[in-house]
């Protein structure tokens, strides 16, 4: 994948750096500062995992969720302008269960309105933080996502 991507610009630098978003939040604050060590700048940050498996209910509350928050909260450290940093901009991937929940998924549905709410939240603090947050929250897509549901 990588390969193909620099092929279609290879101006830019491609890089992979394996990230499990249920480690402890101070591995988190780690991992980052080896990133903006080697990168100096950071512009965005898309937390994208997700899964959709409401039989593993503490997995799903893990990576939708906490995952979620203990990045964003670990990348604020870098980003937040009272703190000297240059602001940033987080996109949080949602869903629309965000709204309007599927019953056949309780767990799931509860964690994308909560990264929701929580974006909400952080977006309000933007003037302050100068970080903005943004919720996508796309249907159900045909992804291995939903190969169980």
């Amino acid at each position: 994948v990588i390969t193909e991507l620099q092929k279609i610009n290879p101006k830019v630098t491609v890089t992979f750096i394996p990230y499990d978003v249920t480690v402890p939040i101070a591995e988190t604050k780690k991992l980052l500062k080896t990133i903006f060590d080697k990168l100096k700048t950071v512009d965005i940050l898309i937390n994208g995992a997700g899964i959709l498996d409401d039989h593993k209910i503490e997995a799903t509350i893990a990576v939708n969720y906490t995952g979620l928050v203990n990045t964003t909260t670990a990348i604020l450290d870098f980003w937040d302008i009272r703190k000297g940093g240059p602001g940033g901009i987080i996109c949080n991937i949602g869903s629309v269960t965000g709204f309007n929940a599927i019953y056949q998924v309780p767990v799931y549905s509860g964690t994308k309105a909560a990264v929701v709410n929580f974006t909400s939240s952080l977006a309000k603090l933007a003037p302050i933080t100068g970080v903005t947050a943004y919720t996508v929250n796309p249907g159900i897509t045909r992804t291995t996502l939903v190969h169980k549901f």
